[in-house]
């Protein structure tokens, strides 16, 4: 289904100096209108990169299409300025998927086109030097020229000479030399080509230059027997005609991704040039599939999007994958609105990562515009996940997706971990003190592990020494003066840091407020926790991945080379080690502290505790040698660890949908959430009651529901208080048409309430 665009078909054609008037539709990155309309002769085609004078800037457009009526009057319209003539169109499929984006997320269409582009081509600046990379000046002497062109060159002018002679060989042998070679000759090379070029002895031309390199001449490396339920996975994948939706639940370790990698080579096989993209959650996951990718489909380009990439090395990937030379596509989130024109297979890794979801800007779901596309292109999409998020689960329940399921661990002499609940009550009942945190069960477990020469994973996903700095005498805690939350201590930088705001101080040497210097940490970091198994264990090279620990860029994946290596003997970590990593000789994961995520007010927060720690436990035990898991938990009754000390992601996820049921929640209903943020918190909270008021105005289905404004479970995040109000249906289209009128009511409600910034969010993950 193609977008609405305005003005494709209007009325009789206008007539400027007596001729029709030729007028283009540009979108721009801004919020004030869908499309502009400028002047443009007939060389301007839809889908093409424009500069266009608005206001007293320049800014780069996309072309939507063209036509010869303006509500403009014809004098006060405007020309294209400049077009990017060596960068093939973006495709009409490609603009559809914009005007989904923009028509579901309800944002205008140049703040989807112009954000899902490589910043090098949204600034007209750096289109000359990115032609530079893209394409090659090449020269040659013109025919029955040779002869001139070597006379008109000094004897002594060796240099020069040469030139000339490597342009009239190359002419003898229909080739050409481009203008590096030309350089390398002659470090006049430029100068000189411009005379020859101007005099006739010399033609010149441009061609387009391979972005990712040659392919590489190596073997392709064998790809393990499949098992059978993996072979039954890639048979229904590589049967399926038209859009075809698959949800892969899949263990951890059951060789998700040799199914993804045998359905890719089949789409590859049978059309030279289709193209895959597959889709994971988080950078760091992408080097290790790379690497893999790579040694499975050598002479395939294989292109990598994701924002760690310089904007220089990122543009040249975007542009291999746009003009169809990169086969294959990985990336994270924002390569799902990447310009791929011969799209054949989609892959969602992990697919029920809240990562997908972009959190500012345009506030899409990567996951659920891969479904759009794919559906989009009549083509197949694979979500993989061993914790399938409940929207999709209830989906291949009720038959919208077809369900693959991979029940056992792709190795033979794998088997699940063995997971065990330590009850830190009980603990403490047997009189058995924690060390810092950890239980004597857990660190008796570390200890035979590292005597047996294999690896622990120690999981506690707070970042920091401590959460909290306190003076036990007057009750003084670090509070961030910025947030509605505490400044975090990292004890070896010596710092307080906010992890909302990012604002820093130093650790105090006193109390701020009662002089007393017994100020200590409350809680445990993943540091403090290096820390005291530094101590515990001294003989034990310990390492630690977290945000802070990785910072510049390459450290993540250094210190995962060095895990696999064998080279660290425990691992403490947060999030980032919980997924996609295949850690041969982890037998031990410890899951640390548990217990915060089951008092969320989010309801869902069992969801994404019980995906977590399903993923971290599935890092044990991965490579034929017996896995154990230990939780320590003051709640072992819990019905989430229950469920994971069976590996029972399907009774788990049956309570979810039925409470979930019964309460009116997703997937069984569709949520919007208006946030609204300002210095002081009455003048977000009266914005919102404006613009709830304001909905009487509007037509509203009767299973649409406006609750009322309240504060957010964090009200003040760099001094600026946030409110957010919720709207509910059991009726997406109810929905999506209220949402269309009401929010053209807000700029009314924003009049009630100066300086108030508002942000609206179609299915939130997070209220």
């Amino acid at each position: 289904m193609l977008p609405a665009i305005p003005g494709q078909a209007g009325p009789a054609a206008e007539l400027i100096d007596g001729a029709p008037l030729a007028v283009v539709r540009v979108a721009l990155d801004t919020p004030a209108d869908d499309v502009f309309d400028y002047l443009a002769g007939p060389e301007v085609q839809p889908g093409e990169l424009v500069t266009v004078p608005f206001g007293r800037r320049t800014l780069v457009g996309v072309a939507i299409s063209r036509c010869t009526h303006s509500d403009v009057p014809a004098d006060k319209l405007r020309s294209v300025a400049q077009r990017l003539d060596w960068l093939p169109p973006l495709g009409a499929h490609w603009i559809a998927l914009a005007g989904f984006a923009a028509r579901y997320y309800h944002r205008c269409l140049g703040e989807v086109m112009l954000p899902a582009l490589p910043p090098a081509l949204r600034e007209a600046d750096g289109w000359a030097r990115l032609a530079l990379r893209a394409r090659s000046e090449h020269y040659r002497a013109a025919p029955g020229q040779g002869e001139a062109l070597l006379a008109a060159v000094p004897p002594r002018a060796r240099t020069v000479l040469a030139l000339a002679q490597a342009l009239v060989a190359a002419a003898g042998e229909g080739r050409a030399v481009s203008a590096a070679e030309a350089r390398v000759l002659c470090s006049a090379a430029p100068s000189r080509l411009a005379e020859w070029t101007e005099a006739g002895w010399v033609i010149s031309g441009r061609a387009d230059q391979p972005l990712l390199g040659a392919p590489s001449a190596a073997e392709p490396s064998t790809a393990p027997p499949l098992h059978e339920e993996q072979r039954v996975a890639v048979e229904a994948i590589a049967q399926a005609k038209g859009f075809a939706p698959f949800l892969l639940h899949g263990v951890t370790g059951s060789g998700k991704t040799e199914v993804y990698l045998h359905a890719m080579a089949d789409v590859l096989a049978r059309d030279a040039q289709a193209q895959v993209l597959m889709l994971v959650p988080e950078i760091n996951l992408t080097p290790q599939l790379q690497g893999r990718i790579a040694s499975r489909f050598p002479h395939l380009p294989l292109a990598v999007l994701h924002s760690g990439l310089a904007d220089q090395e990122r543009t040249l990937q975007w542009l291999a994958a746009h003009r169809g030379e990169a086969r294959i596509v990985l990336g994270t989130r924002l390569a799902v609105l990447a310009s791929l024109p011969h799209l054949a297979l989609i892959v969602v890794d992990e697919e029920h990562d809240t990562s997908y979801k972009q959190q500012e800007g345009l506030r899409y779901s990567a996951r659920d515009l891969a479904v759009w596309r794919a559906k989009q292109l009549g083509a197949a999409v694979v979500l993989g996940s061993a914790t399938p998020s409940m929207e999709s689960w209830w989906r291949a329940e009720q038959g919208t997706y077809r369900k693959l399921v991979l029940r056992e661990r792709a190795q033979t002499d794998a088997t699940l971990p063995t997971v065990r609940l330590i009850d830190i009550n009980q603990e403490r009942q047997r009189q058995r003190a924690l060390y810092e945190g950890l239980s004597v069960p857990l660190l008796n477990a570390i200890e035979a592990r590292l005597q047996r020469g294999e690896q622990s994973l120690l999981f506690l996903n707070r970042r920091g020494y401590a959460p909290v700095l306190a003076c036990d005498s007057c009750g003084w805690l670090s509070g961030c003066p910025r947030c509605s939350a505490y400044m975090v201590l990292h004890r070896p930088e010596r710092r307080l840091r906010c992890h909302h705001c990012g604002l820093e101080s130093p650790v105090p040497h006193h109390c701020p407020d009662c002089g007393n210097v017994d100020v200590a940490p409350l809680g445990r970091g993943t540091q403090r926790i290096e820390e005291a198994l530094a101590a515990r264990f001294p003989q034990a090279r310990i390492a630690r991945i977290d945000a802070d620990s990785t910072r510049r860029k390459g450290s993540a994946q250094a210190m995962f080379d060095e895990v696999h290596a064998g080279e660290v003997d425990i691992l403490v970590g947060t999030q980032m080690v919980a997924k996609g990593h295949d850690f041969q000789r982890v037998t031990l994961v410890g899951i640390v502290h548990p217990d915060a995520a089951m008092f969320s007010h989010d309801f869902r927060a069992a969801e994404h505790l019980f995906a977590s720690l399903m993923q971290v436990a599935g890092r044990a035990g991965r490579a034929g040698l017996a896995g154990e898991v230990l939780i320590q938990t003051r709640y072992p009754d819990a019905s989430a660890l229950q469920a994971l000390v069976r590996h029972d992601y399907d009774g788990f996820a049956a309570t979810q949908l039925r409470e979930r049921r019964q309460a009116g929640l997703p997937p069984f209903a569709y949520q919007v959430l208006v946030t609204a943020d300002h210095a002081e918190l009455e003048r977000a909270l009266a914005f919102l009651q404006s613009a709830r008021n304001r909905a009487d105005t509007c037509r509203m289905a009767p299973e649409v529901q406006l609750h009322d404004p309240v504060p957010m479970s964090m009200v003040r995040v760099a001094n600026r208080e946030r409110a957010q109000m919720l709207v509910e249906s059991t009726s997406r289209i109810a929905l999506q048409r209220f949402i269309s009128e009401w929010v053209q009511t807000f700029g009314e409600a924003l009049g009630d309430a100066k300086g108030v910034r508002w942000q609206l969010e179609i299915d939130p993950l997070r209220i």
